[in-house]
This record gives C-alpha cells, structure tokens and sequence, in this order.
C-alpha cells in the first residue's frame, strides 16, 4: 500500500472518529432531542436539521485540530443553511420519499483529490475499510459529467447525521467543480 493510499484510510479511520465523537458530544449529552433520521422529512423538523448544521460549524475545527490529520492534503466544509434548505425543497416535491439520513448525508463533507492510480487503489480497498471502520456505504458516482467515490459515515446510528469523504480523481476535478457549479448551487441568485 503506498503513503498515498495509507493517508486516506488514516483519513477515513479519523473521520469516521470526528463523527462518533461529535455526534456523541451532540446528541447523547439530553441536551438536544434525538430524532431517528432513518424517517422521511415529514417526521424530522427543519430546526433539528439547522440547529445540527450551525452547532457542527461552530465546533468542527476543535475536532479537527485534535484530529491526525495534519499531514494529510483534503479540503472540507459544512454545508450552508441556505443549501440545506434548497436541498430539502427539492427533496420534498418528489413522488418518492427517501429517509432524512440518505437525503442529508453531506452535512459535513470532505473531499481529497488523488490521481487515477490512487483512485483505483482506493476503490480496491473500500470493501476493506468498510468493514473495518464499520463505514454506512460507498459507490462510486458518475452522472452529469460528475465522477467521484462518495464514502459515508454514520456510526451505525440513525441517530447521526452522516458524514461524507469525497474522492476525486485529479483528471475529473475541474467537471466537478463545474458540474457542482451548475446542479448543487441553483439556490444561489
């Protein structure tokens, strides 16, 4: 396995702990009420939603900082309010309802970009590492001119709000970021 390859499943491994421990620290202190996500939006009220998102924004950075991840190349954010509604919205007209932990599942996202060989090896280990970290799922996404491994975090609870590990390929990025620009941000005017 190369440094490379060693870097993501340290990532994956130190993600998938950030989540545990946030999401401990969040929802199993009483101070908030619990919610089973694995319900559709008509059961998960839209200030559960935000009031996870705006907590998670404030705090993410303490966890990260105390995170081995120093080393380690990838970019990440917590996605706006402002998206999570656009996102909600258009969930909502839909004939089929989907439960709010497949829907919501990038509240918190990561993204590192590797190149096609690195890709592979990836690809080759996440059976692996889902098992071993105990990962909700991974696949490798291609529609719209969009090509990336989405990895999931949620700790085996429907309590938690998943998190997400992109992986891109170096050669897909710039239709990515595109592909993000013309599908993801429609709510930006």
């Amino acid at each position: 396995m190369s440094k490379a390859i060693e870097k993501v499943e340290r990532l994956i491994d130190q993600i998938n702990k950030l989540h545990l421990a946030y999401s401990k620290d969040y929802f199993e202190t009483g101070k908030v009420e619990k919610v089973n996500l694995s319900h559709t939006l008509s059961k998960v009220p839209t200030e559960h939603i935000l009031s996870y998102r705006l907590n998670l924004h404030e705090s993410i950075n303490d966890y990260l900082y105390r995170a081995d991840v120093k080393d380690i190349h990838f970019y990440y954010r917590v996605k706006t309010a402002e998206s999570i509604l656009d996102k909600i919205d258009r969930y909502q007209k839909r004939d089929t309802k989907y439960p709010v932990n497949n829907i919501l599942n990038d509240i918190f996202g990561a993204r590192m970009i590797l190149s096609s060989d690195q890709v592979v090896e990836v690809m080759n280990a996440l059976d692996e590492w889902k098992e071993k970290f105990g990962l909700k799922n991974w696949y490798l996404r291609d529609v719209d001119g969009y090509v990336g491994v989405h990895i999931y975090f949620k700790n085996a609870s429907n309590f938690y709000y998943p998190w997400e590990l992109q992986i891109w390929d170096e050669k897909d990025a710039e239709a990515n970021i595109k592909s993000h620009q013309n599908f993801k941000r429609s709510f930006v005017k």
